[in-house]
C-alpha cells in the first residue's frame, strides 16, 4: 500500500493514519509514519527516488514561509480579529478561507477556497489574477449552495479581493504576511502547489484537471479528522442536518 499511496499523492501521516482506521484491530496493517519516511529515503531505496511523491519532492526538509503580499487598500475590509469567536471553534460547518494561487507570470491562477469544519477543498480557474475573475470564481464556488453551507470566508489581502463585497457572503481578512490565520487554506494551496508546481500556465490547463486534483485533495485522509476523508465528513455533516 505505502508505495501506492504515496503515487497517489498520499503524505506518510496520512498513510499511516488511514491504515489505523480500516484496519483497527488488525497490528499487521499497522506502520508508524516515521517508518515509511525511513523506508523512503533509505540508501536502498535511492534509485527509486520516493522523495518524489512528497510534496514538496525534496530530500532535505526546509522551513516554509508564506508568500509576501503588497498592502492594498481593500473596500469594506472586515478585520480577522472582528470575526466571530464561533467561526474560530471550527464547530459550525460553512466557514472558508480563500486566498489565489498565481500561475507563470502572474497572469492566469487559480482560486481557493478551504471549509474550515470538514477540510474540504473548492478549486476554480482564474482566467487572470484579477478583481473581476476573482468575484467570479468565487461566486461559482458560492452561489449552488444553501445558505447553511456559505456563512462566511476569511481571505489573503491581494488586491484581487477588493470586490469581494458582490459575492454575497460575510467576509473577513488576515493580517497581511500572517498566512497562519488562514493556515487550513494555505496547507490546501501547497498541496496544489504538489501538482501544479510554480510557474505553471493555467490557461493551458484543462479544466478536468483541476477538478480531479479536488477530488483527489477531498478524497485523501487528514489527520485532523481522525484520518477520515474531507469528502466523508461533508457528507456527514450534510446528512446530520448541516450543524
Amino acid at each position: 500500500m505505502k508505495e501506492e499511496k504515496l503515487r497517489d499523492g498520499w503524505s506518510p501521516e496520512q498513510i499511516s493514519g488511514r491504515l489505523k482506521v480500516e484496519y483497527p484491530k488488525d497490528p499487521s496493517w499497522q506502520i508508524c509514519h516515521e517508518t515509511i519516511y525511513r523506508f523512503i529515503y533509505s540508501v536502498k531505496q535511492n534509485d527509486k527516488m520516493y522523495w518524489e511523491y512528497l510534496r514538496r519532492k525534496q530530500k532535505i526538509r526546509r522551513k516554509r514561509s508564506g508568500r509576501k503580499v503588497q498592502r492594498v487598500r481593500i473596500p469594506d475590509r472586515v478585520s480577522i480579529h472582528q470575526r466571530p469567536k464561533r467561526i474560530e471553534k471550527r464547530k459550525q460547518i460553512g466557514h472558508r478561507e480563500g486566498d489565489s494561487i498565481v500561475g507563470c507570470g502572474h497572469a492566469s491562477g487559480l482560486h481557493t477556497e478551504y471549509e474550515r469544519v470538514t477540510s474540504t477543498t473548492k478549486i476554480e480557474k482564474l482566467k487572470r489574477i484579477s478583481a473581476e475573475e476573482t468575484v467570479k470564481a468565487m461566486k461559482r464556488v458560492f452561489d449552488p449552495l444553501p445558505n447553511k453551507l456559505k456563512r462566511s470566508t476569511t481571505l489573503d489581502n491581494g488586491s484581487e479581493m477588493v470586490r469581494h463585497g458582490e459575492v454575497g457572503i460575510d467576509a473577513y481578512f488576515a493580517d497581511p504576511y500572517s498566512a497562519y490565520q488562514r493556515g487550513g487554506n494555505e496547507n490546501a494551496n501547497m498541496w496544489v502547489r504538489y501538482y501544479f508546481p510554480k510557474g505553471t500556465d493555467f490557461s493551458k490547463v484543462p479544466d478536468e484537471e483541476i477538478k480531479a486534483v479536488g477530488w483527489e485533495l477531498n478524497n485523501r485522509p487528514r489527520k485532523r479528522l481522525g484520518f477520515k476523508k474531507p469528502a466523508e465528513v461533508w457528507n456527514e455533516a450534510i446528512d446530520q442536518g448541516l450543524q
